[in-house]
């Protein structure tokens, strides 16, 4: 990354001297010492226009005291990526399991998130992540990705599309309103200690109906790596955390949609393994959930 040091030297008034850590996925993410001492974190993505929204909210809830990074800058666009630098929050560990005990405490951080979120006025963060994207306008079933649409979709199982497909039409035949809402709300993104230390990915921030975002995130709650779909059980319990802390239960509605929003998640999970070569993790968990999963959703 050869613009890293300028962009560094420009928006932060240091250059970097040490790497503290690399990690690529959608994103790339360095952590750096500065040449005045200073630890920061910066990400840099495709700019896609959804950074600067994302990086607002994150900003607002830090303010407020969320336990998440603080933005120490803006968004601005370097080679076709939009770059912004955070503070660096390292510690914790990650909360693993999938029982209904753990469950509760995800879910106790996710509607404290939700809460902070419910008055932050951001332009809302378009196109979504493409795994709550089931409300894309593209062609066909899934959301259009061309690093993956390219490859041999004749591997993804049928029992995967079907449930896709099946939520899919249940999610968009809703007309819920919209909320922002954290759509990748996973064990890998969470530190802890004792409590919750940090949350992380603000770039997975997503415009959808609360139901849904909750739904994803009580399916989603218990994956590190590679992603997987939590028991039925502590999914409900997850759920069922989130409307008391909230403080209003879910219509009848709104119970489907969270369960069709799990289950439209997992099964894109489950098309990336199979278009990677991967072990079905997410698969093997779609097919032996798919059909109780749509049942509660209506689907």
């Amino acid at each position: 990354m050869t613009w890293l040091s300028p962009w560094c030297a420009e928006h932060l008034g240091s250059t970097p001297v040490e790497v503290l850590f690399e990690r690529q996925s959608l994103s790339s993410v360095c952590g750096l010492r500065l040449a005045d001492g200073r630890e920061v974190v910066v990400k840099a993505r495709e700019d896609d226009g959804r950074a600067s929204s994302c990086v607002a909210a994150q900003d607002r809830l830090a303010e407020r005291g969320f336990p998440c990074p603080r933005p120490i800058t803006g968004v601005s666009v370097t080679g076709g990526l939009a770059v912004h630098a955070e503070e660096y929050r390292p510690g914790g560990a990650v909360l693993r399991g999938d029982t209904p005990d753990v469950a509760v405490r995800y879910a106790t951080v996710f509607a404290w998130l939700m809460a902070e979120l419910a008055d932050v006025v951001v332009t809302p963060p378009l196109p979504n992540p493409r795994w709550a994207r089931w409300d894309h306008r593209d062609p066909g079933l899934w959301p259009a990705i061309g690093f993956l649409d390219e490859r041999d979709q004749s591997v993804v199982p049928e029992y995967v599309a079907e449930a896709a497909f099946r939520a899919r039409k249940r999610l968009l035949a809703t007309d819920l309103p919209c909320v922002l809402g954290h759509a990748d709300f996973e064990a890998q993104n969470l530190r802890w200690h004792e409590d919750i230390r940090s949350v992380h990915d603000w770039d997975s921030l997503a415009w959808q109906p609360e139901a849904a975002l909750a739904g994803a995130a009580s399916g989603a709650f218990t994956s590190d790596s590679p992603p997987t779909l939590a028991p039925i059980e502590s999914s409900e319990v997850f759920l069922t955390t989130y409307q008391d802390l909230r403080g209003r239960r879910f219509t009848a509605e709104e119970r489907e949609i969270a369960w069709a929003a799990g289950l439209w998640a997992a099964a894109h999970n489950a098309r990336c393994e199979a278009l990677h070569g991967d072990p079905p993790v997410s698969g093997d968990a779609v097919r032996a959930q798919t059909a109780e999963r749509l049942r509660r959703a209506n689907a």
